[in-house]
C-alpha cells in the first residue's frame, strides 16, 4: 500500500496489533497448561508438541508488524474475531476500507 501511516495511526496499530497477539497467546497458553495437565502417556505428551508447533507456525505466520502488512494483518484478525472494527477507531477512512475487503474474503 502506498498509503503512509501516521503517528497515531501507528501508535493504533501497535496497540491492537499487542493486543491481538497478547490474547491469542493466553488462550494457547491456556490450552497447552490443560493439555499437559491431562497428559497421561507418550502419545498425549507429543500431541501437546504438536499443538504448540502447529500454534507457534500459525501465530509467526498471522503476526507481521510491517507497515506493508498490516492492511491484511488487521483484515484477517477482524475476520477471526480477534479485533473489532472500532479496536482500529483512528485509522484512515482508506486503511478502513482495504482491511474491511479483505476481512470480508
Amino acid at each position: 500500500m502506498t498509503d503512509e501511516w501516521s503517528r497515531s495511526e501507528k501508535k493504533i496499530a501497535r496497540r491492537v496489533f499487542d493486543a491481538a497477539l497478547h490474547r491469542e497467546l493466553a488462550a494457547v497458553l491456556q490450552t497447552f497448561k490443560a493439555m499437559a495437565a491431562s497428559a497421561s502417556d507418550p502419545e498425549s505428551m507429543w500431541s501437546t508438541e504438536e499443538f504448540l508447533s502447529k500454534s507457534r507456525r500459525e501465530i509467526d505466520s498471522k503476526y507481521d508488524y510491517r507497515y506493508s502488512q498490516l492492511h491484511a494483518v488487521f483484515g484477517r484478525l477482524l475476520r477471526e474475531g480477534r479485533i473489532s472494527e472500532e479496536d482500529l477507531s483512528g485509522l484512515s477512512e482508506s486503511k478502513m476500507n482495504v482491511i474491511l475487503r479483505i476481512a470480508a474474503f
